[in-house]
């Protein structure tokens, strides 16, 4: 794994899902109590997390399309921002459903570790080889849809009183062709010589991040 010429994407990503094989998706929000009057409050904190990184990613994608204009990566970064500018009216229309208002969205979540993500991604933009960029958004895609999915799936079994606008929003299993994109991208940019390993280690760096959002959300209110 440590020949630049011959390092595969996809077994960079085998890395990080192994890595995260023993965490079920969307852990612990997934566990989250689904009765009773404190049900929606952990639903609330993730709305705000990631309406929040939305502004990030945005940023994130503009300055990775500036870095990386070149096909294929270009594609990648423009779809992906397209992706979240047009997610981010249809959250908000969650967040109304959740009775949140503007500054809920833009309150601080008391759990520091919601911010990881944040972080990682800024950095990524602005420091990240274009294989870090791109399998940091195939891992983003894996990870956020797996466990965002799996959270409203069992919010919708168990006949939680949570609107239908949260259930639809986070009720999505992800595009495949885009994540088979971002692998496209991470294999160019290894084959032009970027470093495995700083790849690797970033793609781990963003899955972590995306489990603190879900323990964040989780936890209680301090």
């Amino acid at each position: 794994m440590t020949d630049r010429h011959h390092t595969d994407a996809k077994a960079l990503a085998d890395d990080v899902r192994q890595h995260l094989a023993d965490e079920v998706p969307g852990s612990p929000l997934v566990h989250a109590p689904v009765t009773g009057p404190g049900v929606l409050e952990p639903l609330r904190r993730l709305v705000a997390v990631e309406y929040q990184a939305h502004r990030v990613e945005l940023v994130a994608y503009g300055t990775l399309l500036a870095r990386f204009p070149h096909r294929p990566a270009a594609e990648l970064w423009v779809t992906l921002a397209r992706i979240v500018h047009e997610a981010t009216p249809k959250l908000r229309e969650v967040a109304r459903a959740l009775k949140m208002s503007d500054a809920d969205l833009d309150g601080r979540v008391a759990d520091s570790g919601a911010y990881a993500f944040h972080g990682a991604m800024s950095w990524i933009a602005t420091t990240g080889s274009q294989s870090t960029a791109a399998l940091a958004a195939h891992i983003d895609m894996a990870v956020y849809y797996s466990g965002a999915s799996a959270v409203a799936q069992r919010l919708r079994q168990n006949g939680a009183p949570v609107p239908d606008a949260f259930l639809d929003y986070y009720d999505d299993p992800g595009d495949n062709a885009l994540l088979e994109l971002a692998l496209t991208v991470a294999q160019n940019g290894l084959d032009r010589g970027d470093d495995p390993q700083e790849t690797l280690f970033h793609a781990h760096r963003i899955a972590d991040a995306l489990l603190g959002i879900w323990k964040a959300a989780a936890a209680d209110a301090a």
